[in-house]
């Protein structure tokens, strides 16, 4: 019953606000989920909407500050972990060792780490990806053509940048809230 009237409420909003889900989650047990673009408050409201939608139970990190009262229980409620972007704690091998000892485990990260303009995307994701042994699903917020998906399962190879050219590659045609602030790992030759 919960998950019928989550995708009913989900369904409502998508169509109140002109957006819509794009793709479907493929039949993995884990995997890790980029959030791309991430220039925006609306990108977590369409990303949780999504979440409702399909039913899926995803974690995903959030910043610590979040996690004071009254709000600590709400987002640990809906999947939140705390991280501490100050401290260096080993939080990627804290994932993957969560990770490989679950049976089902669906991790979102905004690989930007920041709704501002950053010009290097931090690789957490791609390493916990990588140690897991699970695929990366890319994951979008497309403002242009108002959709909330996921694209291509993405298996991580040997060689980081190649994959993090590939995964530039797919976003180049992606449209954030604020493209201003959205920089890709390289994108020297990708949008003309």
């Amino acid at each position: 019953m919960k998950s019928r009237f989550q995708k009913l409420f989900a369904r409502i909003v998508l169509f109140i606000s002109g957006w819509k889900p794009e793709g479907e989650i493929p039949d993995l047990r884990k995997c890790v989920i980029i959030g791309a673009p991430h220039t925006s408050y609306w990108d977590f409201f369409f990303g949780m909407i999504y979440k409702l939608y399909y039913g899926l139970n995803i974690q995903f990190l959030i910043k610590k500050e979040l996690f004071r009262f009254p709000f600590r229980w709400f987002f640990h409620w809906i999947g939140g972990i705390p991280v501490d972007r100050g401290k260096h704690d080993n939080l990627v091998e804290k994932l993957c060792e969560k990770m490989r000892n679950s049976d089902s485990f669906y991790l979102a990260i905004a690989p930007e780490g920041s709704r501002k303009l950053v010009m290097v995307w931090k690789r957490g994701f791609y390493h916990i990806a990588k140690k897991a042994g699970v695929p990366i699903i890319l994951g979008y917020m497309d403002y242009r053509r108002k959709v909330v998906g996921v694209g291509p399962v993405f298996y991580p190879g040997a060689d980081i940048e190649k994959d993090m050219q590939e995964i530039a590659l797919f976003y180049s045609t992606i449209q954030a809230k604020y493209p201003g602030n959205f920089y890709l790992p390289d994108n020297r030759n990708l949008r003309q």
